[in-house]
């Protein structure tokens, strides 16, 4: 990596900005220069924490600060696409918070401008530098697991509810960006159904499946509104299965070797394997510090965005057709309409890591 010092400016300094401003000044290569917010609360509690960072609340003065190369976007989701244009319009790599934007339009629309800007844009997806998800990535990318026949996610809790978007746009970015990062492959029909019971029109529990080309299918049951917290998702495949739950740091990921191992119609019988189990030894280091030094790697021209722009895209095409279907009663919908732009995957595979 090189030498130089990145400049980071972060804008948002609510729920999840202030994460990113400590993993930030963790992060070799990166200072933080300035952050910027409305809420002079939050900017006096920055200030607190880290006195040698500037604080405004005009992110326009951040924006034009020569000592920043590079601005996080941790605000609603209705400004990403407001503030990433104006970001690389100034010349800074940008950093966007899950999800990219709120729908495929203004998706693409950060992507073109960070093309046009020649810098990196990053999305939030953080999940995918868990070590522990990659853990599983490798065990799918190596065969041990076989052919995938299905993924099944929970990620369910009591809140935070939102108030301006529901619990698909919320919760479902992550699942969404760990299931398409482990399948290597885009979904080409989504399915969802869900229940606003708090909020009208805000649903707070919602059921999403995509299909896949090979086959594979995948769900993932999103909540606010349940009794305890569940982050738990089971791989099954034709040789083994694995289950990864994140709230259990000993053994966050678990291989089962049992299946199916023949069944015959004419004799009526079955044959069932029920092997070992296996807890690889998971790294401790935290996803969100991985994820920041993976951003300054890849402006320093070391890397390339493993959760670039057009990841962020797929996702959000996801929760655009998930939508879709969620106001139609469930309907199955197709994850792309015709005529549009179609992203690349990137992997850690396809990128030499």
């Amino acid at each position: 990596m090189s030498d130089r010092t990145i400049g980071v400016g972060v804008i948002g300094a609510g729920y999840w900005g202030p994460n990113i401003i400590r993993a930030l000044a963790e992060t070799p290569g990166a200072q933080v220069v300035a952050v910027a917010d409305l809420d002079p609360k939050r900017l006096a509690t920055v200030s607190k924490r880290f006195p040698a960072v500037r604080t405004t609340q005009d992110h326009r003065t951040l924006m034009s600060d020569h000592a920043v190369d590079a601005v996080c976007i941790a605000t609603p989701i209705s400004t990403h696409r407001r503030l990433a244009e104006e970001a690389f319009a100034a010349g800074k790599h940008v950093f966007v918070e899950k999800p990219l934007a709120g729908n495929v339009a203004d998706a693409d629309a950060i992507v073109r401008a960070s093309e046009i800007a020649a810098r990196t844009l990053m999305v939030g997806h953080t999940f995918v530098y868990n070590p522990a998800v990659e853990t599983v990535r490798g065990l799918l990318r190596h065969g041990v697991l076989g052919e995938v026949f299905y993924v099944d996610s929970q990620r369910v809790n009591l809140g935070i509810h939102q108030f301006d978007f529901n619990v698909l746009w919320d919760l479902g970015p992550h699942d969404v960006s760990i299931i398409l990062y482990w399948l290597g492959e885009e979904p080409i029909w989504v399915q969802c159904v869900g229940q606003a019971y708090v909020q009208p029109n805000i649903e707070d529990v919602v059921f999403l499946t995509m299909g896949f080309p090979s086959g594979a299918i995948a769900h993932a049951h999103l909540s606010w509104l349940a009794p305890s917290k569940l982050r738990r998702t089971v791989v099954v495949g034709s040789r083994k299965m694995a289950v990864y739950d994140d709230t259990l740091p000993a053994e966050r990921v678990k291989v089962y070797d049992r299946g199916v191992e023949a069944i015959s119609i004419e004799e009526l019988r079955r044959s069932y394997r029920a092997g070992d189990v296996h807890s690889p030894r998971i790294p401790e280091t935290e996803p969100l510090q991985l994820e920041m030094r993976h951003f300054v790697d890849c402006i320093n021209g070391d890397a390339l965005p493993l959760s670039g722009g057009e990841a962020g895209t797929r996702v959000v095409r996801v929760l655009e057709a998930g939508m879709r279907s969620l106001r139609t009663g469930g309907a199955r919908v197709p994850y792309r309409i015709e005529g549009a732009r179609r992203p690349e995957l990137v992997t850690l595979a396809s990128i030499g890591a």
